[in-house]
């Protein structure tokens, strides 16, 4: 896992729950260029399965979606879901030198992660002083568990690949969708299928990191089961007409105003603690991405909840896209925004 190392050439890989995204980009004098990129559905067993031959198919999915986007460059960075990683930003004291600095981290590591050093991956990034204390520095620190990351890297290092770079999903967002010169706070809201990722930012820096298990499935479920229907109706509509209360006399946003109000509880948590830590310093945006930016209504109604003007967020801000992606690309931009983030990878 690296959450600030310098790497080469390379493209980036998303395994979702239920796609498979690659994108990989240049760099020249006007900034990152897009050079390709894909997206393959997959069955949602396939990226949580163990099982040989749901590897295989994984596998064999992967390279199928490489070789459609015509990726020649076997280097990759791959994402972490946030389901699977723990991050917490910690404080310790500032000592004289970098490498100090870097001792004192290593050795206390593992008082701040769920793990034990010999059964996970620890790496930590420092992201700037103490807001309470000028002699201490905040500390991003992130874990992942050894079986989590030895089953990813034997599955791509079979298909021919190099890993050059682990990341967690969060970090690729906060890269991808954070504007330029943001001095104040922002909070990503990235709804995937099972779970939502939740990250709090102050500058260019994600301060909280959470994953909460409400996601799109989640909505769908609920759908089904209080108005009746099918699972695949529920999905179609809530696609079509999301939480809009204008749509279907308000139906479909009462069948899942539960899950709402429990995504909305997160979300009001997360601001209070920032506020609470950050003192002085405000939540100007909230920054949609995945299916809080695509379902109808919803970012409406989350900013109607939490009083926070909320806007769907696009991974290609620092990106020149060829115009004859653009249309393709507006239908699952939404969806590709931690593979961007781990194709801007600078060392930053």
């Amino acid at each position: 896992m690296a959450l600030n190392k310098m790497v080469g050439s390379f493209f980036a890989l998303d395994i979702g729950t239920t796609a498979i995204r690659v994108v990989e980009l240049s760099h020249g004098g006007r900034g990152w260029n897009l050079k390709q990129y894909g997206a393959q559905p997959i069955d949602i067993r396939l990226s949580e399965s163990t099982a040989e031959k749901d590897q295989r198919l994984l596998g064999e999915a992967i390279s199928g979606v490489i070789a459609q986007a015509g990726i020649h460059t076997k280097d990759v960075a791959i994402g972490i879901p946030s389901q699977r990683t723990f991050a917490a930003v910690v404080e310790i004291p500032n000592v004289a030198s970098k490498a100090e600095l870097n001792a004192t981290i290593k050795y206390q590591a593992e008082n701040y992660v769920p793990m034990k050093a010999d059964e996970a991956k620890i790496d930590w990034a420092i992201i700037g002083e103490s807001p309470n204390d000028n002699q201490k520095v905040e500390v991003l620190v992130a874990s992942v568990p050894n079986t989590f990351t030895e089953g990813r890297l034997d599955l791509l290092e079979g298909l021919g690949l190099n890993v050059v770079a682990i990341e967690p999903d969060a970090l690729a967002l906060t890269r991808a969708l954070l504007p330029d010169g943001v001095q104040d706070g922002r909070l990503i809201l990235d709804i995937g299928d099972n779970a939502t990722d939740l990250v709090v930012t102050l500058g260019t820096a994600p301060r909280l990191i959470r994953s909460i298990p409400v996601g799109f499935q989640t909505m769908v479920k609920m759908a089904k089961q209080n108005l009746n229907i099918e699972e695949q109706q529920a999905h179609q509509l809530l696609l079509k007409f999301g939480v809009m209360p204008d749509r279907l006399e308000g139906q479909l946003l009462r069948s899942v105003n539960s899950t709402l109000e429990q995504l909305v509880a997160e979300i009001q948590k997360s601001l209070k603690f920032f506020g609470t830590k950050y003192a002085g310093v405000g939540v100007g945006a909230i920054l949609s991405s995945g299916y809080a930016a695509i379902l109808p209504g919803l970012i409406e109604t989350i900013t109607q909840r939490t009083n926070v003007p909320g806007q769907a967020a696009t991974p290609w801000q620092h990106v020149n896209v060829p115009s004859g992606d653009q249309a393709k690309l507006a239908p699952i931009s939404s969806q590709l925004a931690v593979a961007v983030g781990l194709a801007e990878r600078l060392g930053v």
